[in-house]
C-alpha cells in the first residue's frame, strides 16, 4: 500500500490557500488575505507537528510514519518544501501585493520614506504610545537569553559605548499591545488627487527611535527577528493529580521551549544574526530567511482596512433557516421536526437561540454541553451564567486539552464554576471533541429533551468563517443518547449501549470500516456502490486501506478533502476508483459529511471527526446518522455540489500535490460556495414572501 507523508501533505494544503492568493483575477485585498492564512498556517505547523518531530528526534526514535519517513528524514522533507513556499510568500508579497496596494493607495512606507511631516508626527506617536510600553532586555552570549514570546517580533540591538571595544546586544520584543502597522500622516498625489493611507511597520519605527532607550550608547544596527517555540507540550495525565494547575504549567513551559524556526530578513548584519542564532540555540536547518517583513499573519489587519471595500470581495450575509419562526419557541418547533443548518450560508443564530432560551425556560431544568473553542465574548458562555442564575442544573465539559485555547477554557471554566455550573474538564486520556448540547424539560410532568449536535465549535465567530453543519432534534432515541454521553464522560464510564449516535474511540472506526467493506461487498455481487465524504483530513491508515480494498472491488469513492490527504491517488488497482479532491474559498471547509450507498438506500451521516487516528482513536467523538428525510437530501445535495466545483477545486495528485480543477470548454462556472450562498438566500427570501403573503387567523379558544 502506498501512502503520502502527512506533513508534506500539509504543506501541500497551505500551497493551495497559496495559490488563491497568487490569483490575479481575485479583489486585491482577498489576495492578502489568503497570504496572510499561509503565514499563519505555517506558524501553527512550525509549533505543532515541527515541534513534535523535534521531540520525537530528540527522544533517539527512528520509528517510520505510514509513508516509510523516520523523523530526520521528516524535518528535512519539511525544510526543503517549506523554503521554497517562504520564496513563494516572499515574491508575492514585494513584488505584487505591495506595488499593487500601494497604486491603489494604500502604501507600506519605510523609514527612510518618510517625509519631514511624517516623521514629527512619528516623533510624538512613539513618544506617547510607544516608548512606555517597550521594556529592552539585556543579553549576554554566556548566560541564557531572556524569556522573549513565540511568534512575537524582537528588534535586535547591538550597541556600542564610548571607550568599549565589544558592542553588546539588547532584544526589544514588541508587545502584543502595539499594532503591527503605525499610521502616518497621509500624503497627496497631484498628478492623481489621490490621497494614500500610509502605514509604517511597528519594528521599524522602533529600530527608528531605539538611540532614545540608550544615550550613553551608540546603535550600531539592528534586527527584527522572530522565534516559533515549540508548542507540542502536553500535560502528563497520568500523573496529574489537579488538571487545571498542570495545565497552567504546561502553559508556562511553552513560553521557553525549544526553538523549533527562527526568522529574520535576509538584509540584515551578520554579526547580529549570529549573535541571534547562538542565543537561542538555532542550528542552520531551523533559519528562514525573508525577503520582506516578518509575520505575514499580521497582514490579515491591512487586508481589512477601512476604506478600500473596492478591493475587496463583496460581503455575504448568512441567512435566516426557513424552518423556524423566530416568533416560535424553538422548542415547539423541534417538537414537531427536526431542524438542519448549513453554517455560515445559514445564521447561527438557532443554536445560540437554542442555549439563550433554555437559560430563561421556566421548563427547562437542566443543560448539559461541551464547550471545546469558544468566542471571546460568548454568548454561549453568558447563557451558562445565566441558566446557573436562574436555578437550572448546568453541568458543562470544558476541554482544557484545546490546543492554543487551554488559557481562555481555564478562564471559562472558573468563571462557570463560581456561578454555580459543574464542571467536568474532559476525558482523562482523551480529548473531548464532540459538539453536542443536550436541553432536559419538564412538560406537563413528562421529561422530554431536545439535542443540538454538530461538526462544528460552538463559537460565533468562527461560525460566520467556517462551513459546518448543525442538527437539531428532539427524536427520544437521540435524547437517549445524548443522556448516555454525558452520563459517561463525567462519570467516566463506557461509551457503550447507544442506539443511533456512533462515539469514538469506541464505534467509529469499528462502523465506518463495517460500512466501507459493506460497499466493497455489493461490488463485488456486480450491484451499485459508493462512497462519498466530505472532511477536512484523512490519514488514519486503517480507513485508508479499507478505502484502498474497497476501489478494488469496483466501490466509487469520491472524497472531498480540504486539508492533509495521506491516501494516494492514482491509476494503480486500489486507487483507479478514487477520486480527492480539495475546495479553497473564502469560508473555510470545515463539515464533515458521509454517505454510503448502502444498496439504494443511502446512509447519511455527520460528524465532528476527521478521518485521522488522533481523532478516531484518541478522542471523544460522535458520528450521527441523519435518518429525517428532509436533512438527508439536503445533505446529499451539499455532498454532490462539493465534486462539482470547477473554479475553486484542486485534484490531489499521487505525489501529493495539487492541481487546480479545469472548467471544460463550454460548460459552465460553478463555484460550490457561491453556489451554496445563492442557494440559502433565494430559500430565504422565498420563505419571507410566503410569510408576507399568508394571513393566519386568531382562533378564540373555548
Amino acid at each position: 500500500m502506498s501512502f503520502i507523508n502527512r506533513e508534506i501533505s500539509w504543506l501541500e494544503f497551505n500551497q493551495r490557500v497559496l495559490d488563491e492568493a497568487l490569483r490575479p483575477e481575485l479583489p486585491l485585498l482577498e489576495r492578502l488575505k489568503f497570504l496572510a492564512i499561509t503565514g499563519s498556517n505555517l506558524d501553527e505547523f512550525f509549533q505543532v507537528r515541527v515541534g513534535s518531530l523535534h521531540l520525537v528526534r530528540s527522544g533517539g526514535s527512528r520509528k517510520r510514519g505510514i509513508s516509510g519517513l523516520t523523523p530526520t528524514q521528516q524535518l528535512a522533507a519539511i525544510r526543503k518544501r517549506a523554503l521554497q513556499m517562504n520564496e513563494d510568500q516572499y515574491r508575492l508579497l514585494c513584488e505584487e501585493l505591495l506595488p499593487t496596494m500601494a497604486e491603489e493607495g494604500l502604501v507600506l512606507t519605510a523609514a527612510s520614506e518618510l517625509t519631514p511631516h511624517q516623521l514629527d508626527s512619528l516623533t510624538k506617536r512613539f513618544h506617547n504610545s510607544i516608548y512606555p510600553l517597550l521594556t529592552p532586555l539585556a543579553c549576554e552570549l554566556d548566560e541564557d537569553p531572556p524569556s522573549v514570546p513565540s511568534l512575537r517580533i524582537i528588534i535586535a540591538c547591538e550597541l556600542k559605548e564610548e571607550g568599549s571595544e565589544e558592542p553588546r546586544t539588547v532584544l526589544i520584543p514588541v508587545p502584543e499591545t502595539l499594532p503591527r502597522f503605525i499610521h502616518v500622516p497621509s500624503v497627496e498625489h497631484s498628478d492623481t488627487e489621490k490621497s494614500t493611507e500610509n502605514l509604517i511597520a511597528i519594528e521599524q519605527v522602533i529600530a527608528l527611535f531605539a538611540g532614545q532607550f540608550f544615550p550613553d550608547e551608540t546603535v550600531g544596527s539592528t534586527l527584527p527577528f522572530r522565534i516559533t517555540r515549540n508548542g507540542d507540550i502536553a500535560v502528563q495525565e497520568e500523573d496529574a493529580i489537579d488538571l487545571a494547575g498542570e495545565m497552567e504549567e504546561v502553559l508556562a513551559a511553552r513560553k521557553t521551549s525549544n526553538t523549533v524556526r527562527l526568522e529574520y530578513p535576509t538584509k540584515g548584519p551578520l554579526r547580529l544574526k549570529k549573535t541571534i542564532r547562538t542565543l537561542f540555540k538555532a542550528s542552520s536547518a531551523e533559519i528562514y530567511q525573508t525577503a520582506g517583513p516578518l509575520a505575514l499573519t499580521d497582514f490579515m489587519s491591512l487586508a481589512f482596512s477601512s476604506g478600500f471595500d473596492d478591493l475587496r470581495d463583496e460581503s455575504w450575509e448568512p441567512q435566516p433557516s426557513t424552518a423556524i419562526d423566530p416568533g416560535v419557541s424553538l422548542f415547539e418547533t423541534l417538537s414537531e421536526r427536526d431542524v438542519m443548518l448549513h453554517h455560515p450560508y445559514e445564521s447561527f443564530e438557532p443554536v445560540l437561540r437554542f442555549i439563550e432560551e433554555a437559560s430563561v425556560d421556566p421548563d427547562t431544568i437542566a443543560i448539559k454541553q461541551v464547550l471545546y473553542r469558544t468566542a471571546d465574548d460568548s454568548r454561549i458562555i453568558k447563557a451558562l451564567l445565566r441558566a446557573a442564575e436562574n436555578g437550572k442544573q448546568v453541568t458543562v465539559l470544558v476541554e482544557l486539552k484545546a490546543r492554543f485555547d487551554e488559557a481562555r477554557n481555564l478562564m471559562r471554566a472558573e468563571e462557570l464554576q463560581r456561578a454555580g455550573v459543574q464542571i467536568v474538564y474532559g476525558v482523562k486520556g482523551l480529548k473531548t471533541h464532540a459538539k453536542i448540547a443536550l436541553v432536559i424539560r419538564n412538560e406537563d410532568g413528562q421529561l422530554k429533551r431536545y439535542v443540538h449536535l454538530g461538526t462544528g465549535n460552538y463559537n460565533e465567530s468562527t461560525a460566520k468563517i467556517y462551513t459546518d453543519i448543525s442538527y437539531l432534534t428532539a427524536r427520544p432515541e437521540y435524547g437517549a443518547d445524548a443522556s448516555l454521553f454525558f452520563n459517561a464522560v463525567t462519570g467516566r464510564s463506557k461509551l457503550t449501549r447507544f442506539s443511533k449516535l456512533v462515539p469514538a474511540p469506541t464505534h467509529m472506526k469499528p462502523r465506518l470500516l463495517e460500512l466501507i467493506a459493506a460497499e466493497g461487498k455489493r461490488a463485488k455481487a456486480g450491484e451499485p456502490a459508493s462512497i462519498t465524504a466530505k472532511i477536512n483530513s484523512l490519514q488514519d491508515k486503517e480507513i485508508i486501506e479499507a478505502l484502498y480494498q474497497a476501489s478494488a472491488d469496483g466501490v466509487k469513492i469520491n472524497l472531498n478533502v480540504r486539508g492533509v490527504c495521506c491516501l494516494k491517488p492514482g491509476k494503480r488497482k486500489e486507487a483507479k476508483n478514487i477520486r480527492v479532491v480539495s475546495v479553497i474559498d473564502r469560508y473555510l471547509e470545515h463539515a464533515r459529511i458521509i454517505s454510503f450507498h448502502h444498496g439504494g438506500s443511502p446512509l447519511v451521516f455527520i460528524a465532528s471527526a476527521d478521518w485521522m487516528t488522533r481523532n478516531l482513536d484518541k478522542r471523544v467523538e460522535l458520528m450521527i446518522p441523519i435518518e429525517d428525510k428532509k436533512s438527508r437530501k439536503e445533505l446529499l445535495q451539499i455532498l454532490e455540489a462539493a465534486f462539482k466545483d470547477n473554479c475553486n477545486a484542486f485534484e490531489i495528485q499521487p505525489d501529493g500535490s495539487s492541481e487546480r480543477v479545469q472548467r471544460p470548454k463550454g460548460k459552465k462556472r460553478f463555484r460550490l460556495q457561491a453556489y451554496l450562498q445563492e442557494q440559502a438566500r433565494a430559500n430565504a427570501k422565498a420563505r419571507a414572501h410566503e410569510r408576507s403573503t399568508t394571513f393566519e387567523p386568531h382562533i378564540p379558544s373555548e
